[in-house]
């Protein structure tokens, strides 16, 4: 008996003409014309650089490329193809057109992302979808579109790749078989070695190009669709390019297939319109901000989007979605960045998730990590989307770090601050205990902290040896003590809530006294027992402020160090100072650029009061969303020159997340207590701005807005509801007449904030410290030996003189003044105190 591989391969050695005919009750058709363009006023269009990447991901599938229009494509687990490349032989035109080459303009929307190849005889447009919604159950879909002057043959070329998501085992590659149809087109079904799995492709019209039959020598050829276009007769028409997997025997067969991909095609239109009215409706339910900065705005948008879009389905057909860590290309691997779920990146960005209100969200993800918690009450690290498929407990990876437990408390306390929901809290109270239980008996050397003794903390490589304790786990145990405290007297626990807020106070004393340096003023890496500390100076004690509950006692020196270019490139944060002996700018963890550490220090500073390097920080991250991947922000930078690392995931979870967290939290210093209608506002908008206003921000079972505008030396902000509480932070603040009345400085100084050109080093000042007093504004600020530098400053009040020292001060303008400054000729950086006095 013939075998089911053989049969393929007999199949595949038969003359086309004698290829496998499959029965259409309704053929596969181009679309009839129907705008793609995108409407969205955040829509982000420039030209195209061709060796950076795009990303096009949703729940069953990503399109995943570089600008040059080439790309991957995934319908979840399975990567189908890779290497599509598109090219153009014209009618008397007797050269052929690489049509990636011809790469103009890239055009990025929340719902799609169109590539448009321009030449002097055609205009080409690849639109990209991985919708959200549609019963079709589409994965990914591209759209082709084609003007020319004469006719053409384009040929679109690829590997088929029926590659599962690392780490499941897949078959050597696929036997792909063409399927002709009525009509002259057909379909390829890219078979496996077993039946109960296959892929199929299909654009409407088209016609195979390369096929080689079984007797030729064994090479890898790419397998093409070749579509004849001719603008009389087909101008105005939309090819899709259809994908499909199978997992069963009988959907894998040809009339299956077939049907599948025609139903596809009927849904085309439908399916993008949903996508593109899924993200109309997400972002207009969700909150925005509107301030005198149009790109903030957006980019705070496009965070929101990122962060939705990188909801997967847990399983195929599940209906069930979790937050994946990220994704960038393959390649000719089998792992598209981090393409799968991660517990700690999670956690920390459902404080973005949690603020903007995307409630469904956070419940959802909380109730997958629930599923996957270890029986003695550890949260896990990592579930590959193959997991299911592989003895996945037997690998290291599930139970890697230790930072996922205590922050799934804090994750949960979060939410119920925004949302007052106590009643999920109580259902899942038994997970939060479990948890908790864990966190508090895994103490190896009886200090009453929580240790890496159950995996690591932060780092997960680190120079001498790897650490026993460091101050980011220890950090983050004592604010997981106080959320747990506040969990459970929120559930009638009244006992376990005053014995966590002992431990929290116990927590925040054996830090100090483990932790701190006096000599030097700073806080150490890491406690390693019997009064060994890994001093090395690092951004990690700044998490310590991340729930607002609680801070370091000796901030000040750590902050400037921070705020100065040992630490703080133009671009964002280093996690260890780049004076450390084994400080490497292109390592993952010695001195390279994350944007969840510039967002960690971002808040810290905010709160600490230091707004200025604050605010210097949120930019960073926020003008990365146009940095690489259009809309999204980048994993890890070098820490030497403004530039990407070649690995690093480019549309990255937590990146886009401290694009919102520092925003919301920090810059505009929100505080929520629903349960006591309570909403705490400790702003510092920049001295430049004259209002701003917070859209459908979440309070409760519903959302409020906020408005900021300066009045008469005060910042007066006004909730749209009555019945909740505003309080603030800020001194001398109180209500009156419904809004908080907040008293600003004399005298306040703005930040211009830009990033560098690809390539540079660090050069621009950095403000190390600022402090207000009655009659002064003191600034102690760095910069580059040689040069001059300019800020803004604004009185607040009508002041009869306004003096500086160290600077020149400008005419007054519109309310604003330049600030001038020299600094004195110095081989690198070159500290100046600037002194403003009335």
């Amino acid at each position: 008996m013939l075998t089911c591989n053989l049969l393929r391969r007999l199949t595949l050695a038969l003359p086309l003409a004698f290829a496998a005919q499959a029965h259409a009750q309704a053929p596969m058709q181009p679309l009839s014309a129907f705008s793609v363009d995108s409407a969205s006023p955040m829509a982000i269009r420039h030209q195209t650089l061709p060796e950076l990447p795009f990303s096009v991901v949703g729940p069953r599938g990503a399109i995943l490329g570089q600008q040059d229009g080439s790309f991957e494509a995934w319908l979840f687990p399975w990567k189908i193809l890779s290497g599509m490349r598109l090219s153009v032989e014209m009618q008397d035109y007797a050269v052929p057109i690489d049509v990636n080459r011809q790469a103009a303009e890239i055009d990025v929307a929340p719902e799609a992302t169109t590539i448009t190849y321009a030449h002097a005889n055609f205009t080409i447009r690849q639109t990209m979808v991985a919708p959200k919604a549609g019963a079709n159950g589409a994965g990914a879909m591209v759209l082709f579109q084609f003007q020319a002057i004469r006719p053409m043959t384009v040929t679109f070329s690829f590997r088929p790749a029926m590659q599962r998501m690392w780490p499941a085992e897949s078959d050597d590659g696929p036997s792909p078989e063409w399927v002709a149809t009525p009509g002259g087109s057909g379909f390829y079904i890219l078979h496996l070695n077993f039946p109960d799995h296959a892929g199929a492709l299909a654009i409407p019209d088209a016609e195979p190009g390369i096929l080689p039959p079984y007797q030729e020598r064994p090479e890898r050829w790419p397998l093409q669709f070749v579509l004849h276009f001719d603008p009389k007769q087909d101008a105005g028409k939309i090819y899709p390019l259809l994908m499909m997997v199978a997992d069963s025997a009988a959907a894998a067969r040809k009339e299956a297939l077939e049907a599948s991909l025609e139903n596809l095609d009927a849904q085309a239109r439908a399916t993008f319109d949903a996508n593109r009215e899924n993200y109309r409706r997400y972002l207009a339910e969700h909150t925005s901000i509107e301030t005198p900065d149009a790109r903030l705005n957006d980019a705070f948008a496009w965070a929101e989007t990122a962060i939705d879009q990188l909801r997967v389905e847990t399983a195929v057909g599940s209906g069930h979605e979790a937050l994946t860590a990220g994704f960038v290309g393959s390649g000719d691997a089998a792992r598209p960045g981090f393409g799968w779920f991660f517990g700690r990146d999670a956690l920390w960005s459902l404080y973005a998730v949690n603020s903007y209100g995307d409630f469904a969200t956070t419940r959802e993800e909380i109730q997958f990590l629930m599923d996957h918690q270890r029986a003695d009450g550890k949260i896990m690290h990592e579930w590959s989307q193959t997991a299911g498929l592989v003895d996945w407990g037997s690998l290291p990876y599930q139970w890697a770090a230790a930072d996922s437990t205590p922050l799934f408390a804090m994750a949960v306390n979060d939410y119920l601050r925004i949302s007052g929901d106590e009643q999920f809290v109580a259902s899942i109270w038994p997970s939060l205990g479990r948890a908790w239980n864990f966190e508090t008996s895994h103490d190896s050397d009886g200090d009453g902290i929580y240790d890496n003794s159950e995996g690591s903390g932060w780092v997960e490589s680190w120079i001498p040896s790897m650490p026993h304790q460091e101050i980011y786990l220890a950090a983050l145990d004592e604010q997981a003590s106080l959320a747990f405290a506040n969990l459970a007297r929120s559930t009638g626990h009244a006992d376990l809530a005053s014995a966590a807020e002992q431990r929290a106070e116990h927590i925040a004393a054996t830090i100090e006294s483990e932790y701190y340096l006096a000599d030097s003023r700073n806080y150490a890496f890491s406690w390693n027992g019997e009064g060994k500390r890994d001093e090395t100076a690092t951004i990690f004690p700044s998490v310590a402020w991340w729930d607002g509950d609680w801070q370091l006692a000796h901030p000040e020196t750590m902050m400037e160090r921070w705020a100065a270019s040992e630490f703080s490139t133009d671009w964002g944060v280093r996690d260890l100072s780049d004076q450390t002996s084994f400080y490497d700018p292109i390592s993952y963890h010695q001195g390279s650029v994350w944007p969840l550490f510039t967002g960690w220090v971002s808040v810290a500073e905010y709160r600490a009061g230091h707004p200025l390097s604050g605010y210097a920080h949120l930019m960073q991250n926020a003008n990365l969303t146009w940095a690489q991947d259009p809309g999204d922000v980048t994993e890890l930078l070098s820490g030497q020159f403004y530039q990407v690392l070649g690995r690093s995931t480019a549309h990255q979870l937590w990146s886009s997340a401290m694009v919102i967290s520092p925003i919301l939290r920090g810059m505009f210093g929100l505080e929520w207590d629903a349960a006591g209608r309570t909403l705490t506002v400790t702003p510092h908008l920049p001295a430049d701005w004259n209002q701003a206003a917070i859209h459908r921000l979440p309070f409760g079972e519903g959302n409020i807005d906020l408005t900021f505008r300066r009045e008469r030396g005060e910042l007066l902000v006004q909730a749209s509801d009555p019945t909740v509480h505003l309080a603030s932070r800020s001194a001398g603040a109180r209500v009156k007449n419904g809004a908080l009345d907040i008293p600003l400085p004399a005298v306040e100084a703005a930040i211009p904030a830009s990033l560098p050109a690809f390539g540079s080093e660090t050069q621009q000042m950095k403000v190390l410290a600022e402090e207000h007093h009655e009659h002064s504004l003191v600034l102690r600020l760095s910069a580059p030996g040689g040069t001059t530098q300019t800020l803004t400053v604004r009185e607040n009040i009508s002041l009869p003189r306004l003096s500086t020292q160290g600077a020149q001060l400008g005419e007054p303008e519109a309310g604003l003044r330049s600030l001038t400054v020299e600094f004195p000729q110095a081989a690198g950086y070159t500290e100046k105190t600037v002194t403003l006095t009335w």
